[in-house]
């Protein structure tokens, strides 16, 4: 099973997305059912993977490290394949009907495909330059994405979101060329095993490129300028993977484990997560709190969320991580879900702008029931699975004498309330405008979609349980306190 799953995560979306391309564009409604079919597949696969705990290593063509290339199934990387295969069914579902107002919606599902091999293809990769190549299939295939409706908008967020990310591109491939040409290998296994026990200064160059091209990956501030453009931009299902797991996946998990599983583990680079999160924390939801536009509001959230996410991973310890892991997948849902509802909303009234709105849910209960799930978990408020995991790292961060950072957690979460609560103000509350009177609910899929994520934001406080909590959380959090002792399992000793 494991010499069948392992490399199927990379190979079905793969496969699928030339395929999907063939389909005559009059039959589009085939490359609906081939793209979600595939979603699917994915989503009971990755499935299986966590409730079975299936753990390994696949090498490709037979030949192992450090010859052959590796890919390595852990509990870290399992969790990330269940979290992207979620957010990428309900984006395939979504875009059923959201995409018909869009020509060459074949041509939409095969860079949307290609987009989930690169990033599957990332969490799985046990050696840096397939890593990087994984990262660029996922990057080049959003950067087309976000620019998909060729209006000036989009264009221009996409030139400054390409611009961005071939530095980070440059930032990854350079930090691979100082590895490769300090030991000899391309495997994170056998690299970890060569530096165990050191630190040079070209080690430490090659960790810094990492860092920084990562970050950027992750939006991390000050790195974050390109992510408020390019997820307003995009097509909505796109914004919601944006958003929801493709900066976590080439940015925080890439981030993650090579600085804490495969690098040497420095305290250095602790702060420096610590110092970045809780800039990204903190600028994210001033930029945020005075934003009208709908989906731009929600884009500055995304930096300030992630900053909660890299404070735990920067405490170093085994509570700050499980609360990082258990935010990073709360996230995903709650995020995803605001993106999918304020696409709806622009959908049907044509604009962005909350003062344009008001009254909504009169006429769209679906969307504004969601969406206020959405807003009161990202918000922290019990007993939505948000404020169980803010709990989790702000007591973290006062276990470990990381005072500043627990209180610059309440008020950012505080912010987090009043900026949402104009959100809903605005957009669905109050008086409903004569213009919006005629408008009705979105297309069914849309509907499902939003409904799916909203009851994963319920669901997902039940993680909290310990017995739920050890099989679904606990697995990812062994695997990066283990260290550099990944190696040992990454390497199949």
């Amino acid at each position: 099973m494991k010499s069948f799953l392992i490399p199927f995560f990379v190979v079905l979306p793969l496969g699928a997305a030339f395929l999907v391309v063939l389909v005559p564009t009059r039959l589009r409604k085939i490359a609906d059912v081939l793209a979600n079919l595939c979603a699917l597949m994915l989503l009971i696969a990755a499935g299986i993977v966590c409730v079975k705990g299936i753990t390994g290593v696949y090498f490709v063509g037979g030949w192992e490290i450090p010859v052959g290339i590796s890919m390595v199934l852990d509990g870290f990387s399992g969790l990330m394949l269940l979290t992207i295969s979620v957010i990428t069914f309900a984006s395939t579902l979504y875009s059923v009907s959201y995409m018909e107002q869009f020509t060459w919606k074949t041509k939409f599902y095969c860079l949307f495909l290609l987009m989930v091999a690169g990033m599957n293809g990332v969490v799985l990769s046990g050696d840096f330059f397939n890593l990087f190549v994984f990262l660029e299939i996922a990057s080049i295939a959003s950067y087309a994405l976000v620019g998909y409706g060729c209006r000036h908008e989009e264009l221009e967020a996409t030139f400054k979101y390409l611009a961005l990310g071939n530095l980070a591109a440059l930032c990854v491939l350079l930090g691979v060329a100082f590895v490769y040409g300090l030991t000899g290998t391309l495997n994170m296994a056998d690299f970890s095993i060569r530096t165990a026990g050191y630190m040079n200064n070209g080690l430490l160059i090659a960790l810094a490129l990492f860092l920084t091209g990562f970050g950027l990956k992750a939006a991390l501030v000050p790195m974050h300028a390109w992510l408020p453009d390019a997820h307003p931009s995009a097509p909505t299902p796109i914004s919601a993977m944006l958003s929801g797991v493709f900066i976590k996946a080439t940015g925080v998990y890439a981030l993650v484990r090579v600085s804490m599983n495969v690098f040497p583990p420095m305290q250095l680079t602790h702060e420096i997560i610590l110092v970045l999160g809780g800039l990204s924390m903190v600028v994210g939801v001033f930029m945020a709190i005075g934003q009208w536009d709908f989906k731009r509001l929600l884009a500055y959230h995304s930096i300030s969320q992630i900053g909660y996410v890299m404070i735990g991973i920067g405490l170093g310890t085994p509570l700050g991580i499980l609360g990082a892991v258990y935010h990073l997948i709360n996230h995903a849902a709650f995020k995803s879900l605001l993106f999918l509802g304020a696409g709806a909303v622009e959908y049907q009234t044509g604009t962005r702008q909350l003062r344009q709105m008001g009254g909504l849910r009169q006429r769209m209960p679906v969307t504004s029931s969601s969406t206020l799930i959405a807003s009161l978990a990202i918000s922290g408020l019990p007993p939505f699975n948000g404020f169980f995991s803010k709990v989790i790292i702000i007591w973290a961060c006062v276990q470990a004498n990381r005072y500043g950072y627990a209180v610059a957690a309440v008020i950012v979460s505080v912010m987090t309330i009043a900026s949402f609560m104009k959100v809903q103000k605005y957009a669905f509350f109050g008086k409903l405008k004569e213009k919006w009177g005629k408008i009705k609910e979105v297309p069914a899929t849309m509907q499902i979609a939003m409904v799916f994520l909203a009851v994963l934001c319920l669901l997902m406080s039940l993680l909290i349980v310990p017995a739920l909590r050890d099989v679904v959380l606990q697995p990812a959090v062994d695997s990066i306190i283990a260290g550099t002792n990944y190696v040992t399992f990454a390497g199949g000793l």
